[in-house]
């Protein structure tokens, strides 16, 4: 079982442009494992819009794929997390080979603080993976906000982890898109259609988040700008949950 998928969808692929060779890991969202791994979903309004069900992620055996991962990590860290590193220092080989640099999400469909997560491998306790991997790119989006500056006893923020945070217009979420904004976090926003993308968002200049999947590289402050993609009926359950806007 792969914990890791490289290039599978056409936005990390256009990352290869920019030399970046990038991995995923998906795992069951919000409860569906038992557990829930997204925290803030309900809040956000993005369970019955979740990517989780877009793309190949609405076949079964696809599903079936990401609980095993899930229950693997949730049950097993010590064997989770030597399978982890095993992929990480391939996909490190295989991007050397190919002249590019990796790059990984390990929340392609989940929202887990990895900044908090110990675990040892071979005798050596580390705070976290990125702590293994201090020469890799790491980046993630989240509806968390205060993840930068909540860390569970670690004295600051890895370098090599990226966040950006994950704008919702549902009722009660105002207060935590707030925080986002006053603590300077990029915001990826998801909009109805690409033509109701705006120029600025929150007084802010709004950048376009689906040209590729490399958020680290856009300013802290901006907004990142995406429109939906997936099927009509999960489109339509995230407007109508406003975690995904219409034009404004």
């Amino acid at each position: 079982m792969k914990l890791l998928s490289i290039n599978s969808d056409a936005k990390t692929s256009k990352n290869t442009k920019y030399g970046y060779l990038t991995a995923i890991q998906y795992l069951a969202p919000y409860k569906t494992s038992g557990v829930n791994l997204c925290p803030m979903a309900e809040k956000a309004g993005c369970i019955d819009a979740c990517l989780y069900y877009s793309g190949r992620g609405k076949f079964k055996n696809v599903q079936s794929a990401r609980l095993e991962r899930t229950k693997l990590y949730l049950t097993n860290p010590a064997e989770y997390f030597n399978q982890l590193i095993k992929e990480i220092k391939a996909l490190e080989k295989k991007a050397i080979k190919l002249n590019l640099k990796p790059l990984i999400r390990l929340n392609g469909t989940s929202d887990i603080r990895w900044e908090n997560i110990h675990f040892v491998y071979k005798d050596v306790v580390y705070n976290n993976i990125f702590e293994a991997f201090p020469n890799i790119q790491f980046m993630d989006y989240t509806k968390i906000p205060n993840r930068l500056t909540s860390m569970n006893g670690i004295s600051e923020f890895p370098k090599n982890y990226d966040l950006t945070f994950s704008y919702s217009g549902a009722k009660g979420f105002e207060k935590y898109n707030q925080r986002a904004l006053d603590q300077g976090m990029r915001i990826a926003t998801v909009f109805d259609k690409i033509e109701s993308i705006p120029v600025v968002f929150h007084g802010r200049k709004v950048l376009s988040g689906d040209d590729n999947d490399l958020t680290f590289t856009k300013p802290k402050n901006s907004i990142l700008g995406l429109y939906a993609k997936g099927f009509k009926k999960e489109i339509q359950l995230g407007i109508d949950s406003q975690f995904i806007l219409q034009g404004v």
